[in-house]
């Protein structure tokens, strides 16, 4: 698999692990844990103002923001709807965005003034990281007060989305 194949695959895996995320958190009582689900979103968009920030860098547009969050809390509707987008923009980043292109290095600066230096494949993979991170922290937050958090692995999307990995791996065991 190439290195754009897979991060292809990994930003379809992001798409799907948001909106899972973004799905819990719509039924999470904000009564019962208003406090909890504050922070939720705050932290989902955090992850989505980075998102923003580098499709800014790799495209070298100026991204308009001065920190890595914004001041005010969007409504969770508001945050999936922008979230989507973004999940969009970057599916659509990588249908146009050439191989040779990925290893290209781009500099920036990050909100807080620090120079930077990464190459596109570089700055792709942090955003998958960093929103696997920050769903992380939620997951353990949901846990905390006894709410199931969304099963957000990589192999848990590959497997829902494409069943019939299972059937070929049941196949080739019973052919063993």
């Amino acid at each position: 698999m190439s290195a754009l194949a897979l991060l292809r695959s990994l930003f379809i895996y992001q798409a799907w692990a948001n909106n899972e995320s973004l799905e819990k958190l719509a039924s999470l009582d904000s009564h019962a844990h208003g406090k909890e689900r504050l922070v939720a979103i705050r932290l989902l968009n955090h992850s989505h103002v980075v998102s923003k920030i580098f499709a800014a860098h790799l495209t070298g547009a100026r991204h308009g923001y001065a920190a890595d969050n914004t001041e005010d809390t969007p409504s969770l509707d508001r945050l999936r709807a922008d979230v989507a987008a973004s999940d969009r923009w970057y599916l659509d980043y990588l249908e146009t965005v050439s191989p040779d292109h990925l290893s290209e290095p781009v500099p920036f600066v990050f909100t807080d003034g620090d120079k930077g230096l990464m190459s596109r494949q570089e700055m792709l993979t942090h955003v998958i990281v960093h929103g696997g991170y920050h769903r992380g922290e939620i997951g353990r937050m949901l846990s905390q007060i006894s709410v199931t958090p969304p099963w957000d692995t990589f192999a848990v999307h590959l497997h829902q989305t494409e069943p019939s990995r299972r059937l070929q791996a049941l196949r080739e065991s019973l052919s063993d």
